[in-house]
C-alpha cells in the first residue's frame, strides 16, 4: 500500500470544528485488526450530522467519519479475511467511536465486515449502504407478517420519507414482494421517479404531518416509517388490523405523540428498525438477498457518485432536505 493515503478528517478545539482532507499514513489508524483498501463510502444522514459537529456521537478527536463502506482487505490478523477478500462494513459505530470510511484505507474490527456476496459490485454494495441494509430490514419486517407471525396477506403499504435512501429502496423492494405501494414525499419533483421504483400511488407528506387521531380509517397492512413524529403517529391511526409498521428513523422529530389504541384494539405492532447492531448472520442474509431485490440500473438513476473532497460542500444540503437518492464516495477518485 502507498505510504500515505488521503482521508477526511474532522477535529473540535474548544469552539472551533473543522473538518479536511487530508494526508496520512497507517500510522494514524488505531482501531481494529483488518486493514481495508477503501473502494466506496456513503453519505448518510448520521454522517451528516457527524460531519456537522460530531452530533455528540464522536468521542475522540481528531475523528474520520463514514459509518459504511466496501473495498478489499489489505492486510488481516483475523482468522476470517485474508488479503483480497472483498468486504462490506455498515454499523457497529464505526464512523463515529472509531475511525470509518471517509479514508483510502479504514482499520476495523473484523468481527464488523461481511464478506461481500459474489452477486454484489463493490460499487452496488455501497449504492445500498446502511441505506439499503436498513430499507430490506424493514421490508422483510412486514413481510413478517405473512411468513413469521402466519397472518394474513399483505397487499397496501405505505412509506413515508420516499424521497431519501431508505425511503426509496424500501419502496422498490416492497413492490418486489407484490404489494401496493403508497410513496409519502414532499418533493414532487421525484414523483415520475417514485413511480418507476414501483409507487402505485404517492401523497404529500404534509398530509400526514398533522395530529393523528387514536384510530383513523385502516388503509394499510403495514408502513416503512423513515421520519418519526406525527407522520409515525399518523401511519399508525391508518394501519389495519394485525398490520406491521417497520419505524428506522427521526428526522422529522424524535417524539411519539399517540395512543395504545392501534397496538391493543387492532393488534398493530410497531418494530423499531436499529441497523446499527444487526447480527452478522442477519446481515449475511439481507446482502445476499439484495441482488434479488434491487434493479439497480433503475436506482442508479438517483445515485451521485462524487470525491471525498465534495462531501464538504453536500452534507449542509442534506441537513436542510435539499438532497434526494444517495450519494456515494468514490475513493479511488
Amino acid at each position: 500500500m502507498s505510504d500515505n493515503f488521503k482521508a477526511l478528517v474532522i477535529n473540535q478545539d474548544g469552539e472551533n470544528f473543522s473538518r479536511e482532507v487530508k494526508s496520512i499514513d497507517k500510522s494514524f489508524l488505531k482501531h481494529g485488526d483488518v486493514l481495508v483498501k477503501v473502494d466506496y463510502s456513503g453519505l448518510n444522514y448520521k454522517d451528516a450530522l457527524i460531519l456537522k459537529n460530531g452530533a455528540r456521537l464522536v468521542k475522540e478527536f481528531p475523528h474520520i467519519p463514514g459509518i459504511d463502506f466496501s473495498g478489499t482487505v489489505a492486510e488481516s490478523q483475523n482468522n476470517n479475511y485474508k488479503a483480497g477478500d472483498e468486504v462490506i462494513l455498515t454499523g457497529w459505530r464505526v464512523g463515529e467511536i472509531y475511525y470509518g470510511g471517509y479514508s483510502q484505507y479504514a482499520k476495523v474490527n473484523g468481527n464488523f465486515l461481511v464478506k461481500k456476496p459474489k452477486a454484489l459490485t463493490s460499487k452496488q454494495a455501497m449504492i445500498l449502504g446502511t441505506a439499503g441494509l436498513t430499507a430490506l430490514q424493514c421490508a422483510f419486517a412486514i413481510k413478517a407478517r405473512e411468513e413469521l407471525l402466519l397472518g394474513e396477506k399483505v397487499e397496501n403499504v405505505i412509506v413515508s420519507g420516499a424521497s431519501g435512501g431508505v425511503g426509496s429502496i424500501a419502496v422498490m423492494v416492497l413492490n418486489k414482494f407484490g404489494y401496493n405501494v403508497t410513496a409519502a414525499s414532499g418533493k414532487k419533483s421525484n414523483n415520475d421517479y417514485l413511480k418507476s421504483l414501483g409507487a402505485k400511488s404517492i401523497i404529500d407528506t404534509k398530509d400526514l404531518n398533522t395530529e393523528a387521531r387514536p384510530l383513523d380509517k385502516g388503509l394499510y397492512d403495514g408502513g416503512v416509517d423513515t421520519v418519526g413524529g406525527n407522520v409515525l403517529a399518523k401511519i399508525l391511526s391508518h394501519i389495519k388490523e394485525t398490520g406491521i409498521v417497520a419505524a428506522c428513523g427521526n428526522a422529522l422529530d424524535i417524539k411519539l405523540n399517540t395512543t395504545v389504541m392501534p397496538f391493543i384494539i387492532r393488534g398493530v405492532k410497531l418494530w423499531g428498525i436499529n441497523s446499527v447492531n444487526t447480527s452478522i448472520k442477519r446481515r449475511e442474509f439481507i446482502w445476499n438477498e439484495a441482488s434479488n431485490l434491487i434493479d439497480f440500473d433503475l436506482l442508479n438513476k438517483s445515485i451521485k457518485e462524487i470525491k471525498l473532497e465534495e462531501l464538504i460542500d453536500i452534507y449542509p444540503k442534506m441537513l436542510k432536505g435539499e438532497t434526494s437518492g444517495r450519494y456515494i464516495v468514490n475513493l479511488n477518485k
